[in-house]
């Protein structure tokens, strides 16, 4: 009976582990440049249910990438970015909230992250609407190690060396900005926005826009 009974639980786990996973949000960005889709991390919960809670009131529809930096990053969720002027300087507008860090040890600035971006502030408190998603570069195993030795990063799991050092990333940035998601399709559409010809704020000379985000049933 204890055999059975013990069976019966585990089966009960992996049931509600799958079940937790199809419950993972997933969104589906359309922009001029191609589609991506983003899954949205459980454990982010404030994050998430904003990014949510912006994404079904087409707060993003018709936003730019108002900046993209090769190797880098590409940002978006300005609500002045939308129909905005040529030469317009973007980049300060919010949805006039900000939302709490959400720091996680498992999550870091792997390529495909997504992020929120934010000001200066001892809190480190997140952009209520501003995101970006890291294209970064590949760090050296070498280079990793000088991070921590010189202080400069805590200790890298060996997963994240992996990850760092043949993925890429931008590991300077953990623990400093909240990473709430990741792409799942679409990174070549990131990076191609990523290495598009901009002015010297970084706003792509050719409006990259978002046509839209729908939740992914």
């Amino acid at each position: 009976m204890k055999r059975i009974a013990l069976a019966v639980m585990i089966l009960l786990t992996i049931s509600m582990m799958n079940e937790n996973q199809a419950q993972s949000t997933k969104v589906k960005m359309k922009t001029t440049l191609g589609d991506i889709t983003i899954l949205l991390y459980d454990d982010t919960p404030k994050h998430r249910d904003n990014f949510v809670k912006l994404v079904n009131q087409k707060f993003y529809d018709g936003l730019l990438f108002h900046r993209v930096i090769a190797n880098f990053m590409v940002q978006a969720g300005d609500p002045n970015s939308k129909n905005a002027k040529p030469g317009a300087q973007l980049g300060s507008g919010n949805p006039g909230y900000t939302i709490p860090a959400e720091f996680k040890a498992n999550h870091y600035h792997k390529k495909g992250a997504l992020c929120a971006a934010r000001t200066e502030n001892p809190e480190k408190a997140s952009s209520g609407s501003q995101f970006y998603i890291v294209t970064g570069r590949v760090f050296p195993v070498a280079s990793l190690d000088n991070m921590v030795a010189t202080g400069r990063h805590a200790k890298f799991t060996d997963e994240q060396k992996k990850v760092y050092s043949t993925i890429g990333g931008y590991p300077p940035l953990d623990q400093a900005y909240t990473v709430y998601g990741e792409v799942t399709q679409g990174m070549n559409i990131v990076d191609k926005i990523s290495n598009v010809e901009k002015d010297g704020a970084d706003r792509p000379k050719v409006d990259v826009k978002i046509i839209s985000m729908t939740i992914v049933k």
